[in-house]
């Protein structure tokens, strides 16, 4: 879904000056819900002034009185032909200072479970640089005994549609490429969406396989054990005497 520019200072115009509900400007502004209750109790987005979408070109006023009369509505971003395209990112992605510490742990996750991820899809997923990527691959990084791998995902480094995409992209080139992988690796690459599919049935290790119809010949059977007379065990001898 396309976003307005400068979308938080958007949100605080349309607190200030509509009675559009929290959700509606939260869609709309790309926002959590909690954020724009944060933003009307004044928590949130304090000294950003609001941004008008009306007089920006962004949304009609008619759009807007829709909302208003019925909250189900969801607002939609005016349309700027001299905008097409530019919702494509250029360059590394962005990430922001309080999430930077982090990112060391979501690299060392990926080059762990992915390896398979080149430098420059890891470098495109959580925005770092190679030299870094290059470092913890080779547990060379200056603080490698304190970096615990932790799911980008789970760390808001990257989405799980841009992990999978880029899974997937490397299952591509894998198969062009005729590169033979084990079932783990291959489990590996397989989407969060299509590993929930696959059946729980098990396989057979490649490592022993053609020996799933072998059965034990009566000449390595192990010996029978005789059996046991359970009567036997409670005739124990009287007054100490022997037993009958």
């Amino acid at each position: 879904m396309a976003l307005p520019i400068m979308a938080k200072a958007t949100a605080v115009w349309l607190v200030d000056n509509t009675t559009l509900t929290f959700k509606q400007i939260a869609d709309f502004c790309g926002l959590h819900e909690l954020e724009v209750n944060g933003i009307a109790d004044g928590e949130v987005a304090q000294g950003i002034k609001g941004f008008d979408p009306i007089a920006n070109n962004q949304l009609t006023a008619e759009e807007i009185k829709a909302g208003e009369e019925k909250p189900i509505h969801k607002l939609e971003l005016k349309y700027n032909a001299a905008a097409e395209g530019e919702q494509k990112r250029r360059g590394p992605r962005y990430t922001p200072l309080s999430k930077r510490q982090d990112r060391p742990s979501g690299i060392l996750w990926l080059v762990k479970f992915h390896p398979e991820l080149t430098d420059g899809q890891v470098s495109k997923l959580v925005g770092t640089t190679k030299p870094t990527i290059q470092a913890l691959r080779e547990r060379t990084h200056w603080n490698i005994a304190n970096i615990q791998p932790i799911d980008p995902v789970a760390l808001g480094l990257c989405k799980q549609i841009e992990l999978d995409a880029a899974v997937q992209k490397a299952a591509k080139k894998a198969a062009k490429d005729g590169t033979v992988m084990s079932e783990e690796e291959r489990m590996k690459l397989v989407s969060t969406e299509q590993s929930l599919q696959m059946s729980d049935e098990p396989q057979m290790p490649s490592s022993v396989s053609g020996f799933e119809n072998f059965t034990l010949t009566d000449d390595v059977k192990k010996d029978e054990e005789p059996e046991i007379d359970a009567d036997s065990l409670f005739n124990l001898p009287k007054d100490g005497g022997e037993a009958e």
